[in-house]
């Protein structure tokens, strides 16, 4: 008899249920006999209806009204692994939670089909019949609920059955077993008087999968169902540019707790200073107030002191906080309906501004206020940055900085203050921090504004320490302001004013909270 390497991979157990061996579940008859047993009765009613269910309806007719008599999926998307055996926490994609009202972490894996009907016989009056499709809770007389440790109750609690979240958004549901049929059947070219279809494509490889090899299956041309999806994608993300009543609601209060955060952070400013990861100490402290008020952080937090201020998306936040330098925080909390807030302060550590902070901060408070003052309905959304921008590079030309004329730097040809200033001054904001991500440049860079329209308006200038073509007293001093910003009737209303926003205010404000 030959000796077996020791070394050799065991093959007598499959490698995916190796996650499982420190569990040492008891897998015995009168185990599972018993673990069936004795469980109080579920006695609760269902819940009403969610506050966003009406609103999500009225926009899913607008979908139904573009892309009538095709079949839409939208999935939620899967849990992620973040390490071998745990998951992130869940978020539904933004697409998903905007279309059917839900946010949280109730429905990972659900998808959202929207079947085509005859004209007006819809939901809504619309062309479609919405369902949304998830896995139900595991009964208590079943394994999952104590052996599968992502959707056992026994293991994260209780997940919604079908008919609750059928109350709260008032439409049909349906397990995922049918998940399959509902998106296959009759599918195939609308010339054969098949059903296109159409998805939300880069959310779930498994749907993703399954409408691939229906398409395939059918005879359909995937690079011409690809420009389909695209269409889809497109047209999702353009519906979220003009914010209906729930939106902004859900805006407000993602601002009033970011603006709760704020004041944590000046609080806790001493420790900062104190500790050599002072930066961690600042984030811990939003981080803090984001779960207690919210759902999560939109975004990683920006806690970025000193020359890590002219980083523009330090996240890393490994850095001191020290006495004399200004500390650039970016940081929104997230709402419970995945709406995110989005406010950048630039703060003086130790309370007062320096003669040349305070110029510099004034310089992009002027930058900020010359881009707000224009914000109405009418104006293009690209103009906001041209408005702010042009007030930098004047006070850049004013402090011998800037190596040509204004005139010469704002010409597409010169930009030398970009140098400085290197990002967009503004971003549309919702369910995503850069929200709209997908719409084409027609309906946002060179969109026209209009009511119910939020974004930032956040101008900066950031002087690395590194940077020779500066004088050294500007040296290592990021300084950016940043506002989140509705459009009214007839002009614009921060939503994030109450956060101080002039130096002598900022340092008031500070004094206040520090004692």
């Amino acid at each position: 008899m030959t000796n077996q390497d020791s070394s050799a991979p065991s093959t007598d157990q499959p490698l995916e249920d190796r996650v499982n061996n420190r569990s040492q579940r008891p897998t015995s008859k009168a185990f599972q006999e018993f673990m069936a047993t004795s469980w109080a009765p579920d006695t609760s009613d269902l819940p009403a209806q969610d506050a966003a269910a009406g609103y999500a309806v009225a926009r899913r007719a607008k979908l139904s009204e573009n892309f009538t008599g095709e079949r839409l999926v939208i999935p939620a998307g899967p849990l992620k692994v973040r390490s071998n055996d745990t998951d992130y926490r869940f978020r539904p994609h933004s697409a998903f939670a905007h279309l059917t009202g839900l946010g949280v972490d109730h429905e990972p894996d659900a998808v959202l089909v929207m079947e085509p009907t005859d004209d007006g016989a819809g939901e809504h009056g619309s062309n479609h019949v919405s369902t949304l499709y998830f896995a139900p809770m595991a009964g208590r007389d079943t394994t999952d609920f104590y052996l599968n440790s992502r959707s056992g109750e026994f293991w994260v609690g209780p997940r919604p059955t079908l008919s609750s979240l059928s109350a709260r958004t008032g439409m049909p549901t349906d397990s995922l077993d049918q998940l399959e049929m509902a998106i296959t059947k009759n599918s195939g070219p609308q010339a054969l008087g098949g059903i296109r279809i159409r998805l939300v494509r880069e959310v779930d490889l498994n749907i993703e999968a399954l409408v691939d090899t229906s398409r395939m299956n059918t005879g359909q041309d995937l690079e011409a169902s690809d420009a389909l999806d695209t269409e889809l994608s497109e047209f999702v993300s353009e519906i979220r540019l003009v914010k209906d009543e729930y939106e902004i609601a859900e805006l407000r209060k993602s601002v009033n707790a970011t603006i709760n955060g704020f004041e944590d952070v000046v609080r806790n400013l001493d420790k900062a200073m104190a500790h050599e990861r002072g930066e961690r100490v600042v984030e811990g402290a939003f981080f803090a107030r984001a779960r207690l008020e919210g759902n999560e952080l939109g975004y990683d937090t920006i806690a970025a002191s000193g020359n890590n201020a002219t980083i523009l998306h330090w996240i890393r936040n490994t850095g001191t906080v020290k006495d004399g330098e200004v500390l650039l925080l970016d940081a929104g909390v997230e709402a419970e309906s995945l709406y995110t807030a989005d406010i950048t302060r630039s703060l003086p550590v130790n309370g007062k501004y320096t003669e040349v902070q305070r110029k510099v901060y004034q310089a992009v408070l002027d930058a900020a206020d010359a881009a707000f003052a224009a914000a109405k309905p009418g104006l293009k959304f690209r103009d906001l940055h041209l408005i702010a921008t042009r007030v930098l590079s004047e006070r850049l030309h004013e402090w011998g900085i800037l190596p040509v004329s204004v005139e010469e730097a704002m010409d597409p040809e010169g930009q030398h203050h970009r140098r400085w200033m290197p990002h967009g001054t503004s971003h549309h904001l919702g369910l995503d921090v850069h929200d709209c991500a997908q719409a084409r440049a027609e309906l946002y860079l060179d969109a026209v504004l209009e009511e119910g329209m939020v974004f930032t308006i956040e101008p900066g200038l950031y002087f690395k320490d590194e940077d020779l073509a500066i004088p050294e007293e500007y040296r290592g001093l990021g300084v950016r302001i940043e506002d989140d910003i509705l459009v009214t009737a007839d002009g614009a209303e921060n939503l994030s004013a109450a956060l101080p926003r002039k130096p002598d205010e900022v340092e008031a404000w500070m004094a206040k909270l520090r004692g």
